[in-house]
């Protein structure tokens, strides 16, 4: 545990830097491998991909997940199957997001998430209590395959060689760190995460952190997704991207989709994606968002894929919030990261917030 590594010292040293810490946004730092020039085109932020551990990749889906309705909607929504990945291995999945997005007119790059899994009393993987585990280094060895993924990295804090993962992440051009604490049972507001969080924000890698109620898994403790939990890494001066701007969902009595706005304004160093923002349990959610003060400047564009090309996502579902010639028009792109991009127009996003992913990842890129 982190407590027990750095000792009593080490933690009124912390302490001493929490009093004085500016809360100031941290850029990202480059990634490691180069970066292909973007031409005009937008930066995804927020991509998933999975796997069964074949070919040696280390990821595994749980028994139950796997056996749940699920399941083959993800892999269907990602272009694979079983048979597939059993046979080529899991990097098929990177192979089709890649193929996929090189023939996207609007959007380059995209980060692709690896999922860290629930760390049991010693700080070592609990498989029996994780959902989905994708390894960093499987996933940073298959990104490097294609200039058009970038590596987003995860490492739960409670592992014991946390520090040095974090080490070994950027050297292999992580461009942030992912979070979903509560599926990871992660706490971000435990006093225990100061050292991890110090080491990011030196490291200059942002943590990009579910906020909000989680539907995509089979169980999660969402009170750890509560966007006023955020405020100890804020408060340290790291920079913090809330995925979904806390929708949908309560906590304490209060939508959290307000709670992330409140924080946003608090702290200049809190950004948010509009991932996953367009599905149909999320109606209306882009049109109370893009009017507040708070999220002026702090938007950045991000999919949520391969949840845009599942039922969840239609541009018919908007037809109270947009014109539906514009709606009909992004109906008919074929390439899910075009759909998305039009859509998101459609109901009223500005140019900016779609260019500010790659402004925030990869600084002097855009």
């Amino acid at each position: 545990m982190t407590r027990s590594i750095f000792g009593p010292v080490l933690g009124a040293a912390l302490s001493i830097q929490i009093a004085f810490a500016a809360a100031q946004p941290v850029k990202a730092g480059k990634a490691a491998s180069s970066n292909a020039p973007l031409n005009g085109k937008y930066l995804d932020c927020h991509v998933h991909t999975a796997g069964l551990g074949e070919k040696g990749s280390g990821c595994f889906i749980s028994k139950p997940l796997r056996e749940s309705y699920k399941f083959p909607l993800y892999l269907k929504a990602f272009g694979v199957s079983e048979r597939e990945l059993m046979e080529k291995g899991d990097g098929i999945v990177l192979d089709r997001i890649s193929a996929r997005l090189a023939e996207s007119r609007t959007v380059g790059l995209a980060v692709i998430l690896a999922l860290d899994g629930v760390m049991d009393a010693n700080g070592s993987l609990d498989s029996a209590r994780t959902q989905m585990y994708i390894p960093n280094a499987f996933l940073a060895a298959e990104v490097r395959k294609h200039a058009n993924l970038r590596f987003g990295a995860s490492v739960n804090p409670r592992r014991k060689d946390a520090l040095a993962e974090l080490a070994r992440v950027k050297a292999d051009g992580a461009l942030l760190v992912k979070w979903i604490p509560s599926i990871m049972d992660i706490d971000p507001a435990d006093s225990a995460n100061i050292p991890f969080y110090l080491a990011m924000k030196d490291l200059g890698l942002p943590l990009l952190t579910h906020t909000g109620t989680e539907k995509s898994f089979l169980a999660a403790k969402d009170s750890l997704c509560d966007p006023f939990r955020l405020e100890l890494p804020l408060k340290l001066g790291l920079t913090v991207i809330a995925a979904h701007v806390g929708t949908p969902g309560k906590s304490h009595k209060q939508e959290n989709v307000e709670r992330a706005l409140i924080m946003m304004g608090r702290y200049p160093n809190l950004y948010a994606d509009i991932s996953s923002l367009t599905q149909i349990n999320k109606l209306g959610y882009l049109k109370r968002i893009l009017p507040r003060g708070e999220a002026k400047g702090r938007l950045i564009y991000g999919t949520d894929f391969p949840l845009i090309e599942t039922a969840l996502v239609s541009p018919y579902y908007q037809t109270m919030r947009a014109s539906f010639s514009r709606l009909r028009q992004a109906a008919r792109e074929s390439n899910p990261w075009d759909r998305d991009v039009a859509l998101k127009k459609a109901l009223g996003m500005p140019e900016d917030v779609f260019a500010r992913s790659a402004g925030l990842l990869l600084p002097g890129t855009e």
